[in-house]
C-alpha cells in the first residue's frame, strides 16, 4: 500500500465558504470511525488524499463515501489489503451516490460482525460447558468456526438456535443434514435473487444519469429490500410448508 500524506486538523471549514467540507473529527464522527482509524485508513490511501487549503486538510462527501464502504468490506471480513484491491477496482470517477449505492449492494445482511471468544467464553455464552463433539456439531452448523489463531472461534450468527437443538431429543445427525439442507437452498436463492436485483434493477439505473435526490431514494429502495426480502423468505417457507402437509394428508 502507496501511504499518503498526513491530514492535518482545522476547526471550522465554514470560515471558508464551504459548508460541505469536514475536518477530521466530523468525518470520523459521521463515518463510525476514530480520528485515529481515519488518519490509518488515509495513510494506507483506502481514501483520496484530502483538499488542502493552506496547511488545513478538508473531506467531503467521496471521503466519507470511501470510509463507509471499507466499513461495509470489514463486516465481510475482508483484510485491509483486500480492502484496498476492491477499493482499487473502483473507478476514480465514481460519484458519490455511485460508491454509496455500492456500499449498499455490500452491506452485511447480519446485524453484527463474528464475535471471537475462548472456549471458556463461549461456554459461559452458551450457559453450559460445552464437549468436543458439540463444538464440531457447532461448526458443522455453521454457528461456529475455528479463528486462524487456533485458540478462538468465530462466533456467528445463529449460535442460540443452534445451542437450543441440543435441547432437543433429535440426532445431532439430522441436526446437520437439515442445515446442510437450508444452506445449499438458501445459498441458490441468494444467487438467483442477487442476479435479478444486479439485472433488472441495479444495472438499469446505472445506465442513467440520475440526481442526487434519486440515488438517495434507490440507495433508500435496496435497503429497504432487504427486509422485504426476509419476511418473503419467511412467508414463502410457510406456504411451501403448509403444502407439504396437504399433500400428505390427501395421500392418506
Amino acid at each position: 500500500m502507496s501511504p499518503s500524506p498526513e491530514p492535518s486538523d482545522t476547526t471550522d471549514p465554514s470560515a471558508l465558504g464551504d459548508t460541505g467540507l469536514l475536518t477530521i473529527d466530523e468525518l470520523s464522527a459521521q463515518a463510525g470511525t476514530t480520528v485515529r482509524t481515519t488518519r490509518y485508513y488515509a495513510s494506507l490511501g483506502l481514501i483520496p488524499p484530502p483538499e488542502r487549503r493552506g496547511r488545513v486538510a478538508y473531506y467531503g462527501d467521496v471521503h466519507l463515501a470511501r470510509l463507509e464502504m471499507v466499513r461495509a468490506l470489514q463486516d465481510h471480513g475482508f483484510t485491509l489489503q483486500a480492502i484496498e484491491r476492491y477499493l482499487t477496482s473502483l473507478s476514480p470517477e465514481a460519484t458519490t451516490e455511485e460508491l454509496a449505492l455500492q456500499r449498499t449492494m455490500l452491506t452485511s445482511w447480519t446485524t453484527q460482525p463474528p464475535e471471537r471468544l475462548t472456549r471458556r467464553q463461549l461456554d459461559k455464552r452458551a450457559g453450559r460447558v460445552l464437549s468436543d463433539d458439540q463444538l464440531a456439531v457447532l461448526v458443522e452448523l455453521q454457528a461456529l468456526e475455528l479463528d486462524d489463531d487456533g485458540a478462538r472461534y468465530l462466533v456467528h450468527a445463529g449460535l442460540p438456535q443452534a445451542l437450543e437443538m441440543f435441547d432437543l431429543d433429535l440426532p445431532l445427525e439430522s441436526m446437520v443434514q437439515a442445515t446442510a439442507a437450508i444452506d445449499r437452498h438458501m445459498r441458490s436463492l441468494a444467487d438467483e435473487l442477487t442476479e435479478i436485483l444486479r439485472t433488472q434493477v441495479v444495472r438499469p439505473f446505472r445506465a442513467e444519469q440520475h440526481t442526487p435526490e434519486e440515488a438517495v431514494r434507490m440507495e433508500r429502495t435496496v435497503s429497504s429490500l432487504r427486509r422485504v426480502t426476509l419476511e418473503a423468505v419467511v412467508v414463502g417457507f410457510q406456504r411451501a410448508a403448509n403444502e407439504v402437509i396437504q399433500r400428505s394428508l390427501r395421500r392418506r
